[in-house]
């Protein structure tokens, strides 16, 4: 298969190119990123960290995956003037399933078996297995799955994006628009859904749930990653403004923003405009840390450690909420800062045994079905 060369990053870059075990093509600090999410994700959950925005490491897991996801289109497009959406939903397939239904299906057969609290009812089943447990949780409540697998709603709304996203992207490329005008359509989707948020909140006073897990509230946290990806990519464009002024004005600015979403406290507020202000926010701190990867703290997300547990975190995201329930539930005698430690113990060697029997082998299948 015919592998393109990777286009330069342009003037003033301080990016280097490599390859993992799962795609010819590697973006640095991605997998850094990633880890900060998780424990992000899994301090909120814990019990440690109770003022910690949780919700704030699925919203850059999503932003995260746009601009990964449609860097990738972008790449295969460029190169071949098309897009092979087979390949493209087999890779998708061979990435996410295996371990997501492993690590479902393990979990309802110890909650059957005893080994966990609760029951399992099939209709709740059914929707994880089936990607619409967010929609689930919203209309029945998700009454009858295992204890943490609420985390599966995240990944029914990229599911959802990966069924829709291509075909949008491919459209766009197709009807030959430029960068410009493809992101003026996706910021006017965003723009939408902001609204719809809105309608929701103030206008029907819909609950939190409602529009923090649905697919058609939450998927422009995903939209804004793909923005950075289709014009003024840190890895593929030639970089507009000097480096200082992304390094000491739009990051601050954008680390502003984000922290403004945080310590404003409106219930309202956080629902509607919150998504959008930190879907903003993310994009100077994404080019940054994907341009300069050896700049400030951000060498931090490059360490190999960091970046080691970056490629644990999806099966680390999928099981972590599980073992926590069952420290609780085996060992509550102890201080929850000695539960949180035995749970992330536990939740890395599991992941790590994912990631040595399931996703490196399948990976390297992946990589073979790359185009680019």
């Amino acid at each position: 298969m015919e592998k393109s060369s990777i286009p330069s990053p342009g003037a003033n870059t301080e990016v280097s190119f490599g390859a993992d075990a799962h795609s010819k093509f590697y973006i640095p600090s991605l997998d850094g990123i990633r880890t900060f999410a998780l424990l992000v994700v899994f301090l909120a959950h814990s019990r440690v960290g109770e003022l910690i925005p949780g919700g704030f490491g699925v919203t850059v897991f999503f932003f995260l995956s746009g601009y990964l996801i449609t860097t990738i289109l972008r790449r295969e497009y460029d190169h071949y003037e098309t897009l092979d959406l087979k390949l493209f939903y087999l890779r998708r397939i061979l990435r996410i399933w295996p371990s997501f239904y492993l690590v479902l299906f393990v979990g309802a057969a110890l909650t059957v078996l005893g080994f966990l609290t609760g029951e399992i009812r099939l209709p709740t089943l059914l929707a994880q297995i089936l990607h619409y447990t967010n929609y689930d949780i919203i209309f029945t409540g998700g009454k009858g799955s295992t204890l943490g697998s609420g985390v599966y709603w995240s990944l029914a709304v990229e599911e959802h994006f990966y069924f829709i996203f291509p075909f949008l992207y491919l459209g766009l490329r197709k009807l030959r628009l430029s960068p410009g005008k493809q992101i003026l359509i996706i910021l006017g989707l965003c723009l939408a859904l902001l609204v719809w948020r809105c309608v929701l909140i103030y206008g029907f006073d819909a609950e939190t749930m409602r529009v923090y897990i649905a697919t058609d509230t939450r998927i422009d946290s995903i939209l804004f990653g793909c923005i950075l990806a289709i014009s003024n990519n840190p890895m593929l464009d030639t970089q507009q403004y000097s480096n200082k002024l992304w390094k000491y004005f739009f990051l601050p600015a954008g680390i502003i923003l984000i922290l403004f979403s945080f310590v404003y406290r409106s219930a309202d507020f956080r629902e509607t405009f919150r998504y959008t202000i930190q879907g903003i926010g993310l994009y100077p701190i994404f080019f940054v840390a994907v341009r300069f990867p050896n700049w400030g703290l951000f060498q931090i997300l490059n360490l190999n450690l960091i970046r080691f547990i970056g490629l644990l975190s999806y099966s680390l995201y999928l099981i972590h909420y599980t073992v926590l329930f069952g420290i609780w539930l085996y060992l509550p005698q102890l201080h929850k800062v000695f539960q949180a430690g035995i749970a992330l113990l536990i939740s890395l060697g599991l992941a790590y045994t994912i990631y040595q029997f399931i996703e490196l082998p399948i990976g390297q299948l992946r990589k073979k079905l790359s185009r680019t």
